[in-house]
């Protein structure tokens, strides 16, 4: 291309120059490959959980060895070859946003993690870890698109910020088929503002990943429909008791998650720094323990249980929730990828299956709903994002106001417990400066220090 033809190029209106066409072009496919990659994640996980099911049925082996073994392979794997990939992987994302060191965001999103935070995700489901899908899900397009901003070079306010967020957004709207969810989730727990130059940004990103996600598993509710509601006014007295109890538990699990996240004093401590591998195999056998236990229903993601809860297809039971909780803590320890968002879910619905058969006052289903929201909204301070998750995962809207009153109440009982939002004091050991970025990359998260 010549002097002139250079010249003629750019007195063409700024739209039609091959420069921005391409960004948007590489942009638009960042957002398909994040969707596309969501749904692999999903696809892989349940494989992932029927194998290690299929394996519990027919060997009374395996719920003792898998979980141990598998565990602390997947942290050893994690450790020696993605070191980044520990954890939920939100809030590495919320750090990246804040550092500005490219070398820095580099150690907390890049392809290499993203991989990384792909397989051995679905190892540690093989293994019968209490882990969600959804947190890597956030990463992994997270990194997917500040990768690709990297390649195209971005104008640096898009880089900054948009395409960070648009990754995250667009991982939660299609992990969950809840596009919704994705932006509300971008603003209130990643970014906690919304800036005009990132809005038209996220929702692109959010509708590409959303129309992929449809396109290859088709247009699903995540819980499927549930049509219960609060028929009469003294049923609204159910509101404030899944509240305050969702949201005191919820407080009582981010600050344990915090706990261990920090460390606990004496030998504990030590062993987790010297030694991070035999605590995972120590964790992994509290997993196999509590999976026999209950059966196998603490393996996994706990979708399936879950849902048959909000279902009203099986009978609640009061051992589930803190069983799933405790195996939830275990698996995070490790310092494998390892997100909380269904396990909290879950957890959330074990506790209004509970509360079902205490106060008889409301139709179950509702009463599991409600809590659920109520015990997110506890675990991650974040009612905007509760409220519109459950509300898109269940497809009912007539708890759309309940749900408002539930998050609430969820959210200020969480306060009296954990002062601080979970993922927010999670990504402080992310960012900073680059000694310290430095720092969280080589010590990982595995052991009582190493969770995230």
């Amino acid at each position: 291309m010549n002097d002139r033809q250079i010249t003629l190029i750019g007195r063409l209106p700024r739209w039609i120059q091959p420069g921005p066409w391409v960004r948007g072009l590489i942009f638009w496919g960042g957002a398909v490959l994040t969707g596309a990659v969501a749904v692999a994640l999903a696809r892989a996980s349940d494989w992932a959980l029927r194998v290690c099911r299929a394996a519990a049925h027919e060997s009374s082996v395996w719920p003792w060895v898998a979980p141990p073994l598998g565990l602390a392979f997947a942290a050893w794997l994690t450790r020696r070859f993605f070191p980044g990939a520990q954890g939920s992987g939100i809030p590495q994302t919320i750090a990246a946003l804040s550092v500005t060191e490219p070398g820095e965001r580099g150690r907390l999103l890049s392809l290499r993690i993203a991989v990384g935070k792909f397989l051995v995700t679905i190892l540690g489901l093989v293994s019968g870890a209490s882990a969600g899908r959804e947190g890597p899900t956030v990463q992994i397009g997270a990194s997917i698109m500040h990768s690709l901003g990297r390649i195209v070079r971005f104008a640096p306010a898009d880089m900054d910020r948009g395409l960070i967020l648009a990754g995250g957004a667009a991982g939660v709207a299609a992990a969950f088929n809840t596009p919704l969810a994705g932006i509300v989730f971008a603003i209130e727990e990643l970014a906690r503002s919304l800036e005009e130059r990132n809005s038209g940004t996220i929702l692109t990103a959010v509708i590409l990943a959303g129309i992929t996600s449809v396109a290859l598993v088709g247009n699903y509710t995540y819980f499927g429909v549930t049509h219960a509601a609060l028929d009469e006014p003294r049923m609204w007295l159910i509101v404030p008791v899944c509240g305050v109890v969702g949201g005191l538990s919820g407080g009582l699990f981010a600050r344990a998650m915090l706990a261990v996240r920090r460390g606990m004093p004496g030998w504990i401590a030590a062993l987790g720094t010297s030694s991070p591998i035999a605590v995972a195999i120590v964790c992994g056998f509290l997993v196999a323990a509590l999976g026999w236990a209950t059966s196998g229903a603490t393996f996994g993601t706990g979708y399936v249980e879950a849902k048959a809860l909000v279902q009203q297809e099986v009978v609640p039971s009061y051992w589930f929730a803190p069983a799933k909780a405790l195996a939830t803590l275990a698996s995070y320890a490790t310092g494998i990828p390892a997100g909380i968002f269904a396990p909290s879910l879950a957890i959330g619905a074990g506790i209004g299956g509970a509360l079902s058969k205490l106060v008889s006052i409301a139709p179950g289903g509702a009463t599991v709903v409600l809590a659920m929201a109520a015990y997110f909204a506890g675990v991650v301070q974040a009612p905007l994002t509760a409220l519109v998750i459950v509300s898109e995962m269940t497809g009912n809207r007539a708890l759309t106001l309940p749900l408002m009153g539930a998050v609430l109440i969820g959210r200020g009982s969480s306060a009296l417990v954990c002062q601080e939002a979970l993922y927010r004091a999670l990504s402080r050991s992310f960012a900073g400066s680059s000694a310290g970025a430095t720092e969280a990359r080589d010590s990982g998260e595995g052991g009582p220090r190493r969770g995230t």
